[in-house]
């Protein structure tokens, strides 16, 4: 009998081994770690407004691979200040931090955003108002984190210079109409430093229905201080206030909104007139009848009744789906005259111009 050596022994273990690591688990190309990080937080933008910065952006849905982004869980948001005409400097990672950079907020999307942030799906608000220095230019960067602590490349830096803002315009008046307001206001004169205003002015009009808040009306800021909204909803009350925009070649700034003022739109519209208007005396009445005046928002008809050469005088009122009305309340022999009249549904009714006039004398 021959018995093998010790040492193949261990050599044939240590093959069955490598031959059972080869079979099991799953195979799949390497992937190299920078390539699992992160994307870059994109779309960022960052605005003055008032006596901030509002500094906007998207988070990441993809790693650097192109695979779904599933477990983000922090982002931050860093700040550098430059001179005006300062050259922009790349924003390089150091751990977690940004090289040059000041850390000025970091979110925990698990957790409840911080004051001066907002988070809405996928897009992230913050305000920065610390710190700030009229003149100076701030850079921005953001980065985001996974839920096993890898962090993006910082995203694009953006810069705003941080410009005095107009005041708020004075002397808003609105004048409500029929289904419109019409806004008028005064430019203002300063800026919230103190300082004659300079640049270009522009204004962003602001409305909120009843109770709601207020939001921007124009799709971009207008120049002229006048506004007319139309399209409203008559017997329902707005607000406005308006918001100067200063726009120079260093950027532009928005100012704080004007004291807001409501107005509510009425219908003054009357509706056109009954026609045709025919009547028909018999024993114990006078039945009249008409054409019904075109408007969809003709509520009632009011009969008008005159007797001999005397005034015209109410008597009735019907349904608009009522085109036939009859007048019991006649005397035999006399003559009547008769017209007709349309009315709205507005809150305080319009009333339409009368009818063809119409004189009967009662057999």
């Amino acid at each position: 009998m021959i018995c093998p050596s010790r040492g193949a022994v261990v050599a044939a273990g240590l093959a069955m081994a490598a031959l059972g690591l080869v079979g099991c688990g799953k195979k799949g190309p390497i992937v190299a770690p920078e390539r699992r990080l992160p994307a870059s937080a994109a779309e960022m933008s960052a605005t003055v407004e008032d006596r901030a910065i509002v500094v906007k952006w998207a988070n990441p849905r993809n790693r650097v691979d192109n695979a779904r982004l599933r477990d983000l869980a922090v982002v931050r948001l860093f700040r550098r200040e430059e001179a005006p005409d300062a050259k922009p400097k790349p924003a390089m990672l150091s751990g977690d931090r940004v090289v040059g950079y000041q850390q000025i907020a970091q979110i925990t999307l698990d957790a409840a955003p911080p004051p001066g942030v907002q988070l809405a799906g996928g897009t992230v608000t913050v305000t920065d108002d610390k710190g700030l220095s009229f003149g100076r230019r701030y850079v921005y960067v953001a980065t985001a984190e996974d839920g096993s602590g890898r962090t993006s490349a910082p995203s694009p830096p953006t810069g705003v210079t941080f410009l005095a803002a107009p005041t708020p315009p004075s002397g808003l008046s609105v004048q409500a109409g029929d289904r419109e307001a019409r806004l008028r206001w005064e430019a203002p004169t300063t800026s919230i430093d103190g300082t004659p205003v300079s640049g270009e002015l522009r204004y962003i009009v602001l409305r909120a229905a009843g109770e709601g808040g207020l939001a921007p009306l124009t799709p971009a800021p207008i120049a002229a201080t006048t506004y007319t909204d139309t399209g409203l909803e008559n017997e329902v009350t707005y607000r406005y206030a308006v918001k100067g925009v200063r726009v120079d070649p260093a950027g532009t700034a928005i100012g704080p909104a004007s004291t807001a003022v409501a107005a509510t739109p009425v219908d003054t519209t009357p509706p056109s007139a009954p026609t045709r208007l025919v009547v028909i005396p018999a024993t114990g009445g006078v039945r009249l009848a008409r054409n019904p005046s075109p408007e969809e928002d003709v509520a009632q008809y009011a009969i008008y009744r005159g007797e001999g050469t005397g005034p015209l005088t109410r008597i009735a009122t019907t349904q608009a789906i009522t085109t036939i009305y009859t007048d019991r309340d006649v005397q035999s022999g006399r003559t009547y005259r008769y017209a007709v009249t349309a009315l709205d549904r507005a809150k305080q009714a319009n009333e339409s111009p009368r009818s063809n006039e119409v004189s009967v004398t009662v057999p």
